[in-house]
């Protein structure tokens, strides 16, 4: 495979992400006491409903069956409300323990949708310096650079693709998708998944 100079490698870190979320005991919070904790959530449903029944076991208040999300790390840019499912919270944090924080980008994209994010794998493009890079290498990629090379040589110093524009609109035509990663590059998604 040809190496691509404008795709960015993810980084170790990047395919590191363990999501975590704290879960507090609402009779224990209404009671103004804190009880809670933090737990993994890259994991199953029913060991995220375990680890839960075991704190509200644990809790000082006689009566404690409601809890909620107090807290969350790990999401990126993945919204995770206090009333999250935990279905939601699993699938959200078991894609981006997996695709890192890309598929948290693609699941704020499109807003925790449980069929798009099964789309993922068919949409993300990858990670790249800027959506300007993305664009370069796909008209590279059509050959452009070659079909240039047909031209007689004293036309081609005035003959410049605006690779800017085109990169705009690629996107405000609805082709790509990007999202700036933490580290001021894109994720590029395909536009049509």
């Amino acid at each position: 495979m040809e190496e691509q100079p404008n795709r960015k490698e993810e980084g170790e870190s990047e395919r590191r992400v363990h999501p975590r979320i704290y879960v507090a005991s609402l009779s224990d919070y209404n009671a103004g006491c804190l009880h809670g904790g933090w737990f993994d959530a890259d994991r199953e449903v029913d060991e995220l409903e375990k680890d839960i029944a075991l704190m509200l076991a644990c809790s000082p208040e006689p009566v404690a069956e409601e809890w909620a999300i107090h807290d969350h790390e790990g999401f990126g840019l993945a919204f995770i409300s206090e009333n999250e499912s935990l279905e939601m919270v699993s699938r959200l944090a078991l894609g981006i323990a997996e695709h890192g924080l890309a598929f948290a980008a693609w699941a704020a994209v499109q807003s925790n949708d449980e069929e798009a994010l099964g789309r993922f794998d068919d949409a993300y493009l990858g990670n790249w310096e800027s959506l300007d890079s993305y664009a370069e290498e796909l008209l590279e990629g059509l050959g452009l650079d070659e079909a240039q090379k047909l031209l007689p040589e004293w036309i081609r110093p005035y003959l410049a693709l605006d690779v800017e524009a085109f990169a705009r609109d690629l996107e405000l035509g609805g082709d790509v998708i990007s999202v700036k990663a933490p580290d001021g590059s894109v994720w590029v998604f395909d536009g049509h998944e």
